[in-house]
């Protein structure tokens, strides 16, 4: 390959050994995800009668359809793609979007890119060869979805697994539109984790209005195409071809972009400076650095609370009398009635997603030092432990905001009284103490071993998948309790409870904490 693309080959294969751990767990965690969901719906919903009856339910209730979509048929193939299709797209993108930016965007802005350039690489190499990198990732998906499910019809099988892959293929090309527009690898994932968060959103809400998938906010979505697939209920092959064409047109536009931008620069320009107001201290600037963060999280995690509450009232008639579905729900939400088993649930499932945010404040301390913008600041009369107790503070008060809002939020869905909105409140506050460790290991991780911070992901991953889906999965207790979640009181509900684990779990926190600084301040910074 020669000219523009010269090289691509090579920094593919890069590529490909840089990624050895991450992508195939990524597609590993998404592909079975999804083929892991028969097996756990069909000891759910043992008969047609069941399965019949609770789409039926699902496709009544507007919270529901909103949550995961409408359900296109009663086989276990349909019920799978339904419960994990969306979910697995979201993943699938998620992760495209990763790679996407990891070599592009990520790779001018610490300089390497500027070293490979000096050598036999074309200009658009660097881009070609991370959207292949990524395709490659979500064929494998698509292979393993695919492979998996063919047992429930190859047919749906295929159709889903090109659906998920198609997801994901779509959302590279953002991905690398979003990398020729920003400056900086953070603002390049947010623009593209924007336009995933609002493709969800849209197709929510026409779900929630329109039932079937015929909405025209759903077909806005590139989430709605993939139900529109109709997998394992009469697939409807053409609408894999919108795939197809937004990932070309985006892909093409990416590469047009890339020949009119200098290396490093963005095509829209940096706002100038100086910043207004005053920026008097390094927590000062970290709040500045890390208010979009926080403001986008604390307006997604109300909104969720609005939704998950107002699903409350309507988990009993879902549920019906099925024995199964109810001790799922009463393990993650506790004994109590099953609506408060409810609530409970989405706040610890809430919660979980808090530790998310918790790790991704932390870790804009290790993205401040690896973009060299850490030293010239620490080279003036600014301390280690400041700069860093600024962005800590945004991370555990934070999140303590966010979980707030988040019951408010249930709350109101819930029915707005003073007594539900005290007790959801409380039900996502007692969340915190598991938050915060999380956000300690990410803390002791980048103070200790820079170079493995971003394992921390993986915990606050492991974390939610447990909580989530093993007790549909019927994990052992043993095995659930690997994440600090499972220690917290499940609220709202009656009885007291024993505050020993919260404490606990908060000593640890702060332990974890002081010793990820302690190891901060002995450390060189990353050169």
């Amino acid at each position: 390959m020669t000219g523009r693309f010269a090289g691509t080959g090579t920094l593919l294969r890069l590529a490909a050994r840089r990624d050895r751990v991450t992508v195939p767990v990524w597609v590993l965690v998404t592909g079975l995800l999804v083929v892991s969901m028969p097996r756990t719906l069909g000891s759910v919903y043992a008969t047609a009668a069941e399965r019949a009856s609770v789409a039926a339910s699902m496709n009544a209730n507007g919270s529901m359809r909103a949550l995961y979509g409408p359900v296109s048929g009663d086989s276990l193939g349909a019920l799978t793609a339904w419960r994990a299709g969306v979910f697995g797209a979201v993943l699938a993108a998620v992760m495209s979007l990763i790679v996407v930016v990891r070599h592009t965007r990520e790779e001018e802005e610490t300089g390497r890119q500027e070293l490979l350039g000096a050598g036999a690489v074309g200009r658009r190499a660097p881009l070609t060869a991370a959207l292949l990198a990524a395709f490659a990732a979500d064929a494998a998906v698509a292979v393993l979805v695919a492979g998996g499910l063919a047992g429930q019809g190859a047919s749906g099988a295929l159709a889903l697994g090109l659906g998920i892959a198609g997801t994901g293929m779509l959302f590279a090309g953002a991905a690398a539109v979003a990398a020729q527009l920003t400056g900086s690898a953070r603002a390049a994932k947010g623009l593209t984790a924007g336009a995933l968060g609002a493709a969800f959103v849209l197709r929510a809400a026409g779900d929630a209005g329109t039932p079937g998938g015929g909405s025209a906010l759903t077909w806005a979505s590139p989430l709605g195409w993939l139900e529109n697939v109709r997998a394992f209920a009469g697939e409807r092959w053409w609408v894999l071809g919108l795939f197809a064409a937004g990932a070309a047109a985006l892909t093409g536009g990416a590469h047009a972009l890339a020949g009119r931008r200098d290396l490093g620069a963005g095509m829209l320009p940096d706002r100038p400076g100086p910043a207004e107001g005053r920026l008097g201290s390094a927590g000062a600037l970290a709040r500045r650095l890390q208010r979009g963060t926080v403001l986008g999280w604390s307006a997604g995690f109300l909104i969720a609370g609005l939704v998950f509450g107002g699903m409350a009232e309507g988990a009993a008639e879902v549920v019906g009398d099925n024995e199964r579905t109810r001790r799922i729900i009463e393990r993650m939400g506790g004994q109590s009635g099953l609506t408060d088993a409810f609530l409970a649930a989405m706040a610890g499932l809430l919660g979980m997603a808090a530790a998310l945010f918790a790790v991704s404040c932390v870790l804009r301390l290790h993205g401040e030092e690896t973009s060299q913008r850490a030293e010239p600041l620490l080279a003036n009369a600014v301390g280690r432990l400041r700069w860093a107790g600024g962005h800590l503070a945004v991370a555990f008060g934070g999140s303590a905001l966010i979980l707030l809002l988040a019951g408010i939020g249930l709350g109101l869905g819930h029915g707005g009284g003073g007594g539900d909105l005290a007790a959801t409140v409380g039900a996502c506050l007692a969340q915190l103490p598991a938050v915060w460790a999380v956000g300690a290991l990410a803390v002791l991780l980048y103070g200790a071993a820079p170079r493995y911070a971003v394992a921390a992901w993986a915990v606050a991953g492991a974390a939610l998948a447990l909580g989530w889906l093993g007790p549909a999965l019927g994990l052992p207790q043993a095995v659930m309790d690997l994440s600090p979640f499972a220690h917290l009181p499940k609220l709202p509900g009656p009885g007291a409870w024993d505050p020993a684990p919260s404490l606990v779990l908060t000593a640890l926190a702060a332990a974890l904490t002081a010793a990820g600084l302690a190891a901060l301040r002995r450390r060189d910074l990353t050169a």
